[in-house]
């Protein structure tokens, strides 16, 4: 976007403004995120806005309201361009590059649903990359099943079970993870299979 026509971004918490300043008097001035590279994790509401009767010199701030689902991925520079549209037909492209930070902790949440009947989602969120092992144990103990062994990035994850080949019951979930120092930590949830 030339400096003339718009010339600040800034987002906070989940409200993104963008500055539109117009050098010469136009009717409707319309702002919209572009389609073309948003990201499906991403969600603006609205997506496009309209600033009516901006006067040369005048200036105008829109807000679009955002957020970010779950599945973001962490630390992975994104592009988003806005285009600005004026009555007589000229557009204007602004882009910004955004970032999602990962977790500020380990989580493991509980099962869902629960009781399920044969499969159930088990998630977990990781705030730095880790190994990652996610075990389901009996209640006598003995592993049934292991879902995850393996390096895992900051973030959100979701396992699927499908428990069609295990008889009802009670079921505890383990999972083990190295925290940023190398320390193995490990959380344990239950479950119940109900058929």
């Amino acid at each position: 976007c030339e400096t003339s026509s718009c010339d600040k971004i800034s987002a906070s918490g989940n409200i993104l403004e963008l500055s539109v300043a117009n050098t010469s008097t136009v009717s409707t001035t319309g702002v919209r995120v572009s389609a073309r590279n948003l990201p499906g994790w991403l969600h603006f509401s609205p997506s496009e806005l309209s600033l009516q009767e901006l006067k040369a010199g005048e200036e105008a701030t829109t807000a679009f309201t955002f957020s970010v689902d779950k599945s973001a991925p962490v630390s992975t520079p994104q592009t988003l361009t806005f285009v600005i549209t004026n009555s007589r037909g000229e557009n204007w492209t602004k882009e910004i590059t955004i970032s999602v930070q990962p977790p500020e902790k380990f989580e493991l949440f509980q099962n869902y649903p629960n009781p399920f009947n044969p499969t159930t989602a088990i998630s977990y969120q990781l705030s730095a990359d880790s190994k990652v092992s996610l075990r389901i144990y009996d209640l006598l103990g003995r592993e049934v099943t292991t879902l995850v062994d393996q390096d895992k990035p900051a973030g959100y994850h979701q396992e699927i079970w499908n428990a069609a080949a295990y008889s009802s019951g009670m079921y505890i979930y383990q999972l083990t993870y190295a925290d940023p120092h190398g320390n193995r930590q490990f959380h344990r949830k239950t479950m119940l299979l109900v058929k």
